[in-house]
């Protein structure tokens, strides 16, 4: 198994039903049960007890008629929580998805050079048709940790291209207003657990986490349970590891085929429309 050499992360994801998910029982007895086959597959997971569970707020920009996401793109905003507490800044990520890995690396979602950032192109790993089965997509993206709240965007398809250069080559109306998708109501409320870490093999060691989308306290809406790792130089070439993770996946979704949920991902879930 060879890995395209841009790809710098591996996430394998997994929509879970949103039946309970907010019950603490629900998410010990999911936990047990990944514990319990990871034991009897020989995986090391080294499960973290008291992990704390992180709160943010997700939403997503797109103009009216959806234009970026009929490019491909996703502009996603993360706010975090304390509580019932906002931070004054915020995450903003630009993502080139497709099926196509030559495709999404050929859209350059970097920034203006003031600003910092962090560039990943990931190879998301999800569900097939069929329990037991795995299809791709690639995730190239650019990612800003400390937005000011306030300074987002001024509303205009015109203002995101002051962030980023590349969406002014994109045949979208300028003028165009931009909106929150589903509207401010459909901002979501994320809790994200972590619970441990898998071992495939020397140098690949995944974090598994599960994250629950709520439209508010008490009303989830789908849950995701994901594991990931970095790709880099010493471990690119670790086959076998790459391999074993990838059977891990297919075998997962067997053991926990009462959870799953249809979908692809949880963008998808909040636009209504499959990517």
């Amino acid at each position: 198994m060879k890995l395209h050499q841009a790809v710098t992360n591996r996430e394998f994801k997994l929509l879970i039903k949103p039946k309970d998910l907010d019950r603490r029982s629900q998410i010990t007895r999911l936990t047990q049960q990944i514990l319990d086959f990871c034991h009897k597959n020989k995986v090391q997971f080294f499960h973290l007890d008291n992990a704390n569970t992180g709160l943010r707020n997700v939403y997503f920009y797109d103009t009216p008629g959806e234009d970026l996401r009929l490019n491909n793109i996703i502009l996603r905003v993360r706010e975090s929580r304390q509580n019932v507490w906002v931070d004054d800044w915020c995450e903003v990520t630009l993502k080139c998805r497709t099926h196509d890995i030559e495709e999404s690396f050929k859209f350059d979602p970097t920034p203006k050079k003031s600003i910092k950032s962090r560039s990943r192109l990931k190879q998301e790993i999800l569900r097939g048709e069929e329990i037991g089965s795995k299809r791709m997509i690639y995730s190239n993206n650019a990612i800003l940790d400390a937005v000011p709240l306030d300074k987002i965007f001024d509303r205009t398809y015109a203002s995101i291209g002051n962030f980023f250069p590349s969406l002014k080559k994109l045949p979208i109306d300028h003028k165009a207003p931009l909106r929150i998708v589903g509207g401010q109501t459909n901002k979501i409320l994320e809790a994200c657990l972590p619970i441990g870490n898998l071992q495939f093999g020397d140098g690949v060691q995944a974090h598994c986490d599960i994250a629950i989308w709520m439209k508010s306290v008490g009303d989830p809406i789908v849950g995701e349970l994901a594991f990931s790792y970095r790709v880099t130089d010493e471990n690119r070439a670790e086959s076998k590891s790459h391999k074993r993770a990838d059977k891990f996946f297919k075998k997962l979704q067997i053991e926990l085929k009462d959870w799953l949920e249809i979908g692809s991902t949880k963008t998808a879930l909040v636009y209504g429309k499959p990517e």
